[in-house]
């Protein structure tokens, strides 16, 4: 192997979570910042967290609200009358 080519190794490189989490992991790198870990993950922490830009889970909401679901027995009697 060639000499002096390989980046310098830190056996505790400090990470930091933006939730504030800290812990230390072997990296290039002396010191990483990251925006979300696995305690403040959905996945780990089955929690929902809902990352709202500009408003758009609100609108999503209120089309929702809007949206009038149709009885189940108006679909199948609709299917029946297209098939005769």
């Amino acid at each position: 192997m060639k000499k002096d080519i390989h980046p310098k190794f830190y056996e505790e490189a400090q990470v930091i979570c933006a939730c504030g989490n800290k812990f230390t992991v072997g990296s290039t790198k002396e010191k990483i910042e990251v925006e979300i870990c696995s305690a403040c993950h959905p996945f780990f922490t089955g929690q929902e967290k809902v990352m709202d830009t500009a408003g758009r889970v609100e609108k999503f909401k209120t089309r929702l609200a809007k949206k009038v679901v149709a009885p189940v027995k108006a679909k199948k009697a609709k299917k029946a009358e297209n098939k005769k």
